[in-house]
């Protein structure tokens, strides 16, 4: 399957190793870009977030994105 999604995240924020773990559990796919190691990944994010560079951000295919969402505003967003 592939992703539904791409997550931006860094390696020490504990929200997105929550989130992560709620969708791994629940099979949901998406692609994770750590904004750390991707420059350009964290403009995006700034850019989602009015300059912010605040993580979890999922950032969709239709180009809407999502700040550190719980699970069920996921799987809403997703349509699940």
């Amino acid at each position: 399957m592939s992703a539904l999604f791409t997550m931006y995240t860094t390696p020490w924020c504990g929200y997105c190793v929550r989130l992560k773990g709620q969708l791994d559990r629940e099979g949901i796919t998406y692609e994770i870009v750590d904004i750390e190691q991707h420059p350009q990944a964290a403009e995006i994010v700034m850019q989602a977030n009015g300059g912010n560079q605040t993580v979890p951000t999922l950032v969709y295919p239709d180009g809407t994105a999502q700040t550190n969402p719980s699970l069920a505003q996921v799987k809403k967003q997703l349509g699940l």
